[in-house]
Parts: C-alpha cells; sequence; structure tokens
C-alpha cells in the first residue's frame, strides 16, 4: 500500500492507496484493458466529518495511475462525495447510481464516465 496516497483522518485513504497499489499489480495488457473500458480521468473530492477535503486522480486515460492532488489538465469528471459514502460505494454497500439520487454523491463534468467508477473500484478490488 502506497502511504504517499494517503491523507490523515480519511477513511478513503486506505481504499485510495490499495487502488493504487491494485494499479501497479496490472499486467501491462490488463492496465491496457482497463484504459479502454474506462477512457477517462476522475477527479474524487472527499470531505471527512471535520469538513476537511482530500483529493485523488484516478487516470485511466493514458497512464492508469492514481495520484494525490487535482487532475492537471482537467478531469472528465469530478466526483464529489463523502468519506463515508466512498468507503460504502467500495465495500458494495451503496452503488454510483443510489449516492448520486439521493444527494450523497455529485459530479461536475461528463456524468455518464461517472458511472464506471463502479466497476473501477470491483476491479481494483479483485486484484488485492
Amino acid at each position: 500500500m502506497s502511504d504517499d496516497l494517503k491523507y490523515p483522518g480519511f477513511k478513503s485513504s486506505e481504499l485510495i492507496s490499495g487502488l493504487g497499489a491494485a494499479f501497479t499489480k496490472y499486467s501491462d495488457a490488463e492496465k491496457q484493458s482497463q484504459i479502454k473500458k474506462t477512457n477517462g480521468v476522475f477527479e474524487l473530492q472527499v470531505s471527512n466529518d471535520k469538513k476537511e477535503t482530500a483529493t485523488w486522480t484516478v487516470d485511466l486515460k493514458k497512464a492508469g495511475t492514481v495520484q494525490k492532488g487535482s487532475a492537471k489538465p482537467k478531469a472528465d469528471v469530478t466526483i464529489i462525495l463523502s468519506d463515508d459514502t466512498l468507503v460504502d460505494l467500495a465495500n458494495g454497500k451503496i452503488n454510483g447510481q443510489k449516492a448520486f439520487m439521493t444527494g450523497k454523491l455529485k459530479t461536475k463534468g461528463n456524468m455518464m464516465l461517472a458511472t464506471k467508477l463502479d466497476a473501477v473500484l470491483k476491479g481494483a478490488k479483485a486484484k488485492l
């Protein structure tokens, strides 16, 4: 697990760190397949109970990487959600559509790309 992806005070830090680790375990063919299926850059803006915000970028357009901070250049979709909601999404307790419909998840940009986040999380979880 990569500590450089972690933000203190965020439960989802472990999840994002695991996602980064899973991406490094992908073979080149698996990574290219994931990039081809997803073809987008996600920016996750996650807030915790203390109203702090952590930002991660998941690049599945070119590099197949996860990094701390905002997307450069601009993300295809920005997903704004709470720390708990991201953890619930990853654990399958809630799906992205339900989170969006109940106001727990907001998007800016390509909303259809946001629907692929569930598959990205599940695919990475299978690698861990």
